[in-house]
């Protein structure tokens, strides 16, 4: 059983007992967390979709941990005037376990 659901302006696919990390979220480690923006939902090859979402489902998750990810470099350069410039950024992003996907 799996769920498409959008947590922080994002869709991801979700399963029981697996992990997403997404982008920062309010909260402490260890909050439970329900997301109600349940957008499809398969059972075992019964595929409901929702219009805009599935009524009555919804996805319980709790916070793991709060995390940076991988840093990603920017390089900018304009060649023969001198010019290069190197940026870096590391995202923060948030570690959620999935613990149940409820379907009324």
């Amino acid at each position: 059983m799996y769920a498409i659901v959008e947590i922080a302006g994002q869709q991801f696919k979700v399963e029981k007992d697996r992990t997403v990390y997404t982008h920062r979220l309010a909260g402490e480690e260890g909050a439970a967390l329900v997301f109600d923006k349940v957008l499809l939902v398969d059972k075992g090859g019964d595929v409901t979709v929702g219009a805009p979402i599935v009524a009555g489902a919804k996805i319980t998750g709790k916070i793991v941990a709060h995390v940076r990810g991988e840093k990603v470099l920017v390089f900018k350069k304009k060649r023969r005037k001198s010019y290069q410039k190197m940026n870096g950024h590391r995202q923060n992003l948030t570690k959620v376990l999935i613990e149940s996907i409820t379907l009324k």
